[in-house]
């Protein structure tokens, strides 16, 4: 069985209503993050969350997604695990106590909500294209590579890989 405490869990964050670009970077990340075995937790819905989704199952891995509603017929189709929590955007903040990293792709007002919850709490965030953050505690990079790179650095340096 393997140890669920050495498994990591990366929140994809951003946009519902994604540009092209944004979905692109979104699913190069979930891909790169299935690679590293990593679960993708998003809010289950459409734009960056079902591109980073799409990105990890095309890569054999797991996505979680929290959904806002009731359904979990309002999931995008590549989750592997749908939880409706009926908490609309109060699931933010289980998405990010749910997750040992973020990575932010492009902004949005839930998107920075969730970066705010992240900062607060000490979970790493890393922003692909976001909006500039007025405070410390959030790494702009300029790529996916670099994001999970960095993030291999902060979560899976101590784990065999």
């Amino acid at each position: 069985m393997p140890d669920m405490n050495a498994q990591r869990y990366v929140g994809v964050v951003g946009p519902g209503e994604a540009t092209p670009e944004q979905r692109r970077l979104a699913r190069q990340v979930g891909g790169l993050l299935a690679g590293r075995r990593a679960v993708v937790v998003t809010g289950g819905l459409g734009g960056v969350m079902a591109a980073a989704c799409r990105g990890a199952v095309e890569a054999g891995g797991t996505t979680l997604g929290l959904l806002p509603g009731d359904d979990r017929a309002e999931g995008n189709p590549y989750l592997t695990v749908a939880v409706p929590t009926g908490l609309g955007e109060m699931r933010n903040a289980l998405l990010v106590r749910s997750s040992d990293a973020l990575i932010a792709v492009g902004g949005s007002w839930g998107t920075m909500s969730e970066i705010a919850l992240a900062v607060r709490i000490g979970v790493p965030v890393i922003a692909i294209g976001g909006w500039r953050m007025p405070a410390a505690g959030v790494l702009d990079v300029e790529s996916p590579a670099e994001a999970v790179e960095c993030l291999h650095a902060l979560l899976w340096r101590k784990d065999p890989v």
